[in-house]
C-alpha cells in the first residue's frame, strides 16, 4: 500500500495524498508546469533546481522513462507532484517506471492530490515555498522547517549545476564553427541543436574567466539556461560584460538572457508564478510572427531597465506583456528568456538557432 504523503505551504495551506518514488521530506519552491508531456526532460532540466514541480496535465508516468529523454545528468527537481500517478507503463523505448526513476535519484514524488486547486492556488497567491513529507505531518513542525529553507531569491544555485559538463561536446569534434558554451545549468538539447549546425562546442563552468573563454579563439559564444536567481550570479555578468565589449557574437537563451540584461546595465525581478510549460505565445516584433515556446522561468528582465539607447526589445511575450526576447544595437548580442531547443515542446522557434550560425561568418 502506498504511504501517506503531504504537501504543506508556508502560507499554511496542506495538501494530503499518497507518495510515490523516494520516501522522506523535501523543501522547495512549489511551481506548476503545463506542459501535457515530457515529464522526464522537465525533472532532469537544471533550471528546475530548487523546486517542487506540480503538472497540471492529470496523468503522468504512462510512457515511464528511458535513457534517451535527459536533459542532463539527473533529475534536478526537489519534488514532483501529479494527480494521477500511473502504475502501467508502455512505451517501446521506456526502461522502467517513473516511481522506480524518482526512487533511484532520491526524488519525493506526493500524487492523488488536487493539481487543479494547488495551481490556481499558486496563480493566485505566487510561488512559495513548500516542503513534501512522507514521515511528519505536523503543522508547527512542518512549518519551522519551511521557516529555515531560504528558498530562491539571492541564492546561488548555478554552482550546484554547473559543471557536469566539460569539454568539447561529444559528436561536435569536427564541427567548422568553434562556440564556447558558458555551463549555467544547460540542456543537452541546446548543444545537440548547435552541434547540428555544424558547431564544434567546448562547454565551460559558470566561473570562467572571458580571457579563458577568449583563449579558445571561439567564432560565438553562448550563454546556458540554468535555475534561480540571476542577481547573485555577478562573477558570470562581470564576464559577460567584458565578451560584449570584444565584439564576438553572443546568444544567450533563459538565465543567459538575464545575465546579458543584467550586464547590459538592466534589472531583473521575480515573476509571481513564473513561466512553465509547453505552450506559452511570444511575438516576434521583428518579423511580426507569434510562436508558441517552451518556457522554466520564475525571474525575468525589467522591459523598463533595459538602456533603449542600446538594446532593441525583439520579443514580447501575449498573455502579460514581459520582455522574452532583446538584441544589441550594434554589437552582435541577442537573447531570448525561452527555450528554441524546446525538448519538450514545440519547434517554432529553432530558427534562432539559425539566427546565431549566420553571425558567425563563414569559413
Amino acid at each position: 500500500m502506498p504511504k501517506k504523503a503531504i504537501l504543506f505551504l508556508e502560507d499554511g495551506t496542506r495538501f494530503e495524498g499518497l507518495n510515490f518514488g523516494a520516501e522522506g521530506e523535501s523543501c522547495g519552491e512549489v511551481v506548476f508546469n503545463t506542459s501535457m508531456t515530457g515529464y522526464q526532460e522537465i525533472l532532469t532540466d537544471p533550471s528546475y533546481n530548487g523546486q517542487i514541480v506540480t503538472m497540471t496535465y492529470p496523468m503522468i508516468g504512462n510512457y515511464g522513462v528511458n535513457t534517451e529523454d535527459v536533459e542532463s545528468t539527473k533529475p534536478w527537481v526537489k519534488g514532483f507532484v501529479v494527480r494521477e500517478y500511473s502504475k502501467l507503463y508502455s512505451n517501446w523505448r521506456a526502461k522502467g517506471s517513473l516511481a522506480e526513476y524518482l526512487k533511484e535519484h532520491n526524488i519525493v514524488g506526493i500524487e492523488a492530490v488536487d493539481t487543479r486547486q494547488i495551481t490556481r492556488h499558486t496563480r493566485d497567491k505566487g510561488a512559495m515555498k513548500g516542503i513534501i513529507s512522507t514521515s511528519d505531518f505536523e503543522e508547527k513542525s512542518l512549518k519551522a522547517k519551511l521557516d529555515k529553507y531560504p528558498g530562491l531569491v539571492g541564492q546561488d544555485l548555478v554552482q550546484e549545476v554547473s559543471g557536469t559538463l566539460k569539454g568539447i561536446w561529444p559528436g561536435s569534434e569536427s564541427g567548422k564553427y568553434k562556440i564556447v558554451a558558458y555551463d549555467f545549468g544547460c540542456k543537452h538539447n541546446i548543444l545537440r541543436e548547435l552541434a547540428a549546425r555544424n558547431c564544434q562546442i567546448t562547454v565551460v563552468p559558470a566561473k570562467t574567466s572571458a580571457e579563458e573563454v577568449l583563449a579558445y579563439e571561439p567564432d560565438g559564444i553562448f550563454l546556458s539556461n540554468g535555475p534561480g536567481d540571476p542577481e547573485p550570479i555577478v562573477y558570470a555578468v562581470e564576464n559577460i560584460r567584458k565578451l560584449i565589449e570584444t565584439g564576438k557574437p553572443i546568444f544567450g537563451i533563459c538565465l543567459g538572457h538575464q545575465l546579458i540584461g543584467l550586464a547590459l546595465g538592466g534589472k531583473t525581478y521575480k515573476l509571481k508564478f513564473g513561466h512553465r510549460g509547453a505552450n506559452q505565445p511570444v511575438k516576434d516584433i521583428t518579423t511580426g510572427k507569434v510562436e508558441i515556446t517552451a518556457q522554466n522561468h520564475g525571474f525575468c528582465v525589467d522591459i523598463n531597465s533595459l538602456p533603449k539607447d542600446a538594446v532593441e526589445i525583439t520579443h514580447i511575450n501575449l498573455n502579460d506583456q514581459t520582455v522574452e526576447g532583446f538584441r544589441h544595437r550594434t554589437k552582435p548580442v541577442f537573447c531570448v528568456q525561452y527555450h528554441p531547443e524546446a525538448s519538450p515542446g514545440p519547434h517554432d522557434a529553432k530558427y534562432l538557432f539559425d539566427r546565431f550560425l549566420a553571425m558567425l561568418g563563414h569559413k
